[in-house]
Parts: structure tokens; C-alpha cells; sequence
């Protein structure tokens, strides 16, 4: 893990038009070292468009990036950067084995072309024994359940030695147990100095990490603070920024819309 301080993520109004339509429009957005960062809201908030912006998968019409530092356009170490897209749109069609998945965590390490190295090999094996997959490293992506294909995701992101975490839901679709691993995962990663920039509906068991929340709504930011802010049993009220109506009922203190 690298002892570098420089915040992992500055947003300054990053706005998204797609087919023409606004889905965000001017978010801020921080992420700190070692800092938890949940990203909520309703399907069509611009959450994942959000996240994708960020790692510069789709273009940006207005804002700037920085990485580490470092504006996007110019940031090549990609290898500090684990995005872990939603299980469905990643692993559908994928004829591979676990342990080629995962190897490709390491392609941002390597010169054009070249072989994989003994270190490569040491941080793939240690990646699929981290989320508690090593009796799986030959199985095809397809034979295993969906929590576990959400692991060899998040093992893919682990070989590339990341030092940020982007997560794209993934949570979705995971059964109660496999949430509780995945906490207990992020948990001793976030220990050791990982930052982690979660997009969900829910937190779940990953409620107690969170260190800040950020709910989105209609591409804007609606709130941004502790958890206990969030609408929840003890009915407290998030109200979007100064002079914009108050949040649809019924974000839930697990950050559900339902």
C-alpha cells in the first residue's frame, strides 16, 4: 500500500449529458485517504453515471476530474484505480476461468505486450485468497453463485494493488451472508488505508463503515453527511440544498428507496 496522502478523488461540478439529456449536473464530489464513501439514490439519480464519469469510462460535458492529484486526462496509473462494475453488466457472456479474471486485474502493471511475472502470479493468488475463494481458482466465472462472482470482482480490483475502490452496487442481488462477507472484506481493507467509493440502494450490513453518505437525486446532491442523517425509524428529514424542495419520502435509514 502506497503511503501517499493526496486525496484519491476531487470532483468540481462534473456534469453528464447522454443522448442529449442532463443526468448529472454540477456535483462535488470528495473522497479522502482511507475515507468510506457511500453513493446513494433512486434508479435514474445519476449514480453510476457518477462513477463512471470519475473513472473516465464515459465523457464528461462540463467539471474536472482529479486522481491522486492528477487531472483525469493526464492520470495514467491506472493501477491505483479499482473499478468494480455491476456483477450483471461484467460477468455476462464471460467464458473465463476465476483465476483469468482476476490476472486481468494486473494488465495495468505490465509493459505492452509483455508476460506475466512471478509477482503477478503472487498477487493474483493472494487477491483470490482474500475474498476467500482458493478452491475456486479454475472454476469458470459462470458455475459460481452470484455473491461469488461479486468476489472475483473485487479480487480483480485487489491484484491491481488498488488504493481506491470504486463499487458499482455490489451489493445487488447478493444474498444476507455474502453482504456480511464483503463488510467484513471492505472492513480490514479500509483497516489497512484502501478508500472506497461505494455506489448502492442499500447499506446493509456495510452501514456501520460508511463514513460520510452522499445521496443523489435528479443528478444533483441532495445530502451529504453521517448516516443518521438519512430519512430512517427515528424520521429524520433530508432537505435538498438551500432552496430546492425536500427529498421524496422514504429513503429508509439502510438508504432503501422504496
Amino acid at each position: 500500500m502506497s503511503t501517499d496522502t493526496t486525496q484519491p478523488l476531487k470532483a468540481r461540478g462534473v456534469s453528464v449529458a447522454l443522448d442529449g439529456r442532463p443526468v448529472l449536473r454540477q456535483v462535488d464530489l470528495d473522497v479522502s485517504a482511507g475515507e468510506f464513501v457511500a453513493l446513494l439514490g433512486a434508479n435514474g439519480s445519476g449514480k453510476s453515471t457518477f462513477v463512471r464519469a470519475a473513472t473516465g469510462l464515459i465523457p464528461m460535458s462540463g467539471g474536472t476530474v482529479e486522481l491522486f492529484g492528477t487531472p483525469l486526462a493526464h492520470f495514467h496509473e491506472r493501477h491505483r484505480i479499482g473499478y468494480v462494475p455491476q456483477r450483471s453488466r461484467a460477468v455476462a457472456g464471460v467464458p473465463a476461468t476465476v483465476h483469468e479474471v482476476v490476472m486481468s486485474g494486473r494488465l495495468a502493471h505490465r509493459r505492452l505486450f509483455g508476460w506475466s511475472t512471478k509477482a503477478d502470479a503472487a498477487a493474483v493468488t493472494a487477491a483470490i485468497s482474500r475474498v476467500g475463494l482458493p478452491d475456486r481458482t479454475r472454476s469458470s466465472l459462470s458455475e459460481l453463485s452470484g455473491g461469488q462472482q461479486q468476489r472475483v470482482l473485487i479480487a480483480r480490483a485487489l491484484a491491481s494493488e488498488a488504493e481506491l475502490l470504486v463499487m458499482d452496487e455490489p451489493t445487488a442481488g447478493v444474498d444476507h451472508d455474502n453482504q456480511e462477507s464483503l463488510a467484513e472484506l471492505l472492513g480490514g481493507l479500509v483497516h489497512e488505508g484502501t478508500s472506497v467509493l461505494l455506489v448502492a440502494h442499500e447499506l446493509g450490513p456495510l452501514r456501520p463503515l460508511i463514513d460520510r453518505a452522499i445521496v443523489l437525486h435528479a443528478g444533483e446532491i441532495a445530502y451529504e453527511g453521517p448516516c443518521e442523517g438519512l430519512v430512517g425509524e427515528d424520521h429524520a428529514h433530508v432537505h435538498m440544498h438551500t432552496g430546492q424542495p425536500p427529498i421524496p419520502e422514504g429513503l429508509t435509514g439502510e438508504g432503501v428507496w422504496r
